[in-house]
């Protein structure tokens, strides 16, 4: 089936009263493909009570998203990271006043191919799988194997999340893929495959050929599932982040309602149906 977010219909069907609508009823959200999938599911319950406001929704990354608001393309940008200090004072430079919503938290699973014989790994190896010393499965598994990684490009948060928490730099090897969907799908068919995705992907995907592998710090600690919501809730599942929406304050008014959405009772229920986990406010 077509990922959920190529099926999306607004950013087409909108796309000309987006243009021609009053400025105060077009929201334009950019970014994260993380978020993406639950951007789109919150957008749609939203727009069934407002349907006064068109949405244009669309991916592409954290640093896109984040690019589209310096250039006056978006007023909402979804990130699975914060901003960088470069970026703040690009912002700065430009009298661009930023505000944060932090609207849910995510997991980042680690997956590879099903017929790897592995189910958790510990940090040290993985940074080692993802920087290139460990090239070949023998190495973990005793099976001879390349390893194949699946990434994302520099312009993905969730990139630039898994390199910082592993301290590494991705192999030049690493395949660069376009978002969850296309990492997932290269995996599956890939017996050497390894990548990451965000959990509530895997939760909302049909992902048989697929597993994610628990996470333990060091080798002698309880191994977790980015998939165990106690564990989340505990803060103990070592990649998991707050996910941000950066609004510049002069599109506050017409982001309002939909900010407001997301905090009721049924926002709170798509983002927790979604897989990711409500932040207090």
């Amino acid at each position: 089936m077509m990922p959920k977010q190529l099926r999306w219909f607004f950013p087409l069907f909108f796309w000309g009263l987006v243009s021609c609508s009053k400025s105060d009823k077009a929201l334009r959200i950019k970014g994260s493909d993380t978020e993406v999938n639950l951007a789109v599911e919150l957008a749609e319950a939203f727009y069934a009570t407002n349907s006064e406001v068109s949405l244009a929704i669309s991916g592409g990354g954290s640093g896109l998203g984040i690019a589209s608001l310096y250039n006056g393309q978006a007023d909402i940008a979804n990130s699975s990271r914060p901003l960088t200090d470069d970026e703040k004072r690009l912002f700065a430079d430009k009298n661009i006043v930023l505000l944060t919503n932090i609207f849910a938290e995510d997991a980042t699973a680690i997956v590879v191919n099903s017929t790897v014989s592995i189910d958790e790994i510990d940090v040290k190896t993985l940074g080692e799988v993802f920087d290139g010393s460990i090239s070949n499965w023998k190495e973990i598994t005793g099976e001879n194997r390349p390893i194949t990684i699946y990434g994302r490009q520099s312009n993905s948060g969730t990139h630039s999340f898994v390199q910082q928490k592993l301290g590494i730099q991705f192999s030049t090897r690493a395949r660069e893929m376009n978002g969850n969907a296309q990492i997932m799908e290269g995996i599956k068919v890939d017996p050497s495959g390894i990548g990451y995705v965000g959990a509530g992907y895997l939760l909302n995907s049909n992902h048989r050929e697929v597993k994610a592998l628990k996470i333990k710090k060091n080798t002698d600690d309880v191994a977790i599932s980015p998939l165990d919501k106690e564990a989340i809730k505990h803060n103990r599942y070592y990649f998991q982040r707050p996910l941000y929406q950066f609004i510049p304050k002069s599109s506050w008014q017409k982001a309002k309602s939909f900010i407001d959405f997301e905090r009721s009772d049924k926002g709170k229920e798509i983002i927790i149906k979604s897989g990711y986990y409500v932040m207090d406010h």
